[in-house]
């Protein structure tokens, strides 16, 4: 397929995926200069880390002051997840030119693998991530630039995330047959929360999610069968 045709493609596949990115974006730019950072910052974040639920993340931690321990505990146990996403694609992007694949690992978001990880065609899974990148940027670029100009009440954009995460979670659960992963989710969650307090429970109970799951992933495994 010609350069263009592949671009089409990718961009016509990517649509749903930029709604929900220019939206999220505007709020994570918005909420990012309501702290004291500028168009810059977001413009850098989204170049560097190009993470949604880890650049909203990363707002606390500039603002509380955490240590590079932290945060770089607080990154992998939030990020986790991509180690997975990059196992699983070794075999696909194994051709590909060193500087593409760096750049394609770099970008490979959720919404992006769930896209890319359909196709085996080089060119469409470059464009997909390129294209995910960009929207996520003019969001959240657009999001800090607006958030100095235009002044308004930012209460709850914060919570934007977390009523993503929600949505999801309650799309889980509905189809799914078992609950095992969402159970343990919350029964985690909660005992460190008890027991470390709500400023230090995060990487706790992510580190017994990780374990308990991985203890129970005969079983989780023989659920889908």
């Amino acid at each position: 397929m010609r350069t263009s045709g592949v671009i089409k493609r990718a961009f016509r596949d990517t649509l749903p995926v930029m709604t929900g990115y220019i939206v999220l974006g505007l709020g994570f730019g918005i909420l990012l200069s309501t702290k004291g950072y500028n168009a810059l910052w977001a413009l850098f974040m989204c170049l560097v880390i190009y993470s949604g639920t880890m650049q909203f993340v990363a707002i606390d931690l500039f603002t509380s002051g955490a240590s590079l321990t932290e945060s770089g505990l607080t990154s992998l146990m939030v990020s986790a997840r991509h180690l997975f996403y990059g196992l699983s694609m070794i075999e696909r992007y194994k051709n590909i030119s060193l500087i593409k694949k760096f750049y394609m690992i770099f970008a490979l978001t959720d919404e992006t693998y769930s896209l890319v990880c359909e196709s085996d065609d080089e060119n469409y899974c470059f464009w997909v991530s390129l294209l995910d990148h960009s929207y996520w940027t003019f969001g959240s670029v657009s999001g800090a630039v607006l958030g100095q100009v235009l002044p308004f009440d930012s209460r709850g954009i914060d919570f934007s995330l977390t009523a993503l995460f929600v949505s999801i979670c309650v799309e889980q659960w509905l189809n799914n047959n078992n609950h095992y992963s969402s159970l343990t989710g919350f029964a985690a969650s909660i005992l460190c929360l008890i027991i470390f307090g709500s400023e230090n429970f995060l990487i706790p109970s992510m580190i017994l999610i990780t374990l308990t799951l991985f203890i129970m992933r005969e079983r989780i495994e023989a659920t889908h069968e």
